[in-house]
């Protein structure tokens, strides 16, 4: 199985390809995809950057699934919303290409990559270089969504076992509240 991992971000975003064969892990690719050569001000060109490199990627890689990091509320709000815009892009662009999205948290993936929740950028980057056997050091964008994809290759059977086994499907009124009619 081949996975995409994503670390989302406005200005840079991180990809990491890998193959997983049973337990076994190989680096395929892994690179940013930046907008700093847009002006700040104009979120939707940035967000179209974003969008088209995601589908590049995958276009180019032909990954199996993927998995993207869930954003977290910092102190900036502002920071945030550009932060989850940023993150939609890629997602859209994700399922546009007709890719199943995972998701986890940056606590989640430095548990599965470091052992530790709290794990600094240079650790995760050190167990990433580990773990697929890189020459040097990956980017920190690059090796966080190396970590996303190991993460998913780690859990993604667990949880693929856990969904196969649970009965429960969304009904048609979960969904959404019909309004009031006369």
């Amino acid at each position: 199985m081949r996975i995409l991992g994503i670390d989302p971000g406005l200005q840079t975003t991180g990809f990491g390809v890998i193959d997983v064969d049973s337990q076994a892990l190989r680096y395929v690719a892994s690179g940013t995809i930046t907008t700093t050569h847009l002006p700040r001000g104009d979120l939707p060109a940035r967000l179209k950057v974003l969008f088209d490199g995601i589908c590049e990627v995958k276009a180019r890689y032909q990954p199996d699934t993927s998995a993207v990091e869930i954003v977290f509320v910092n102190v900036n709000p502002q920071a945030t919303l550009l932060l989850g815009q940023a993150r939609g892009a890629c997602i859209t662009a994700l399922v546009s290409c007709d890719l199943p999205v995972a998701e986890y948290t940056a606590l989640q993936m430095k548990q599965a990559v470091a052992g530790y929740g709290k794990a600094g950028k240079a650790e995760v980057q050190e167990m990433v270089k580990r773990l697929l056997k890189l020459p040097a050091l990956p980017g920190k964008d690059a090796a966080d969504a190396l970590g996303l994809a190991i993460t998913h290759a780690h859990a993604g059977a667990a949880i693929a076992r856990i969904a196969a086994a649970t009965t429960t499907t969304r009904t048609t009124s979960s969904m959404y509240k019909r309004g009031r009619t006369n």
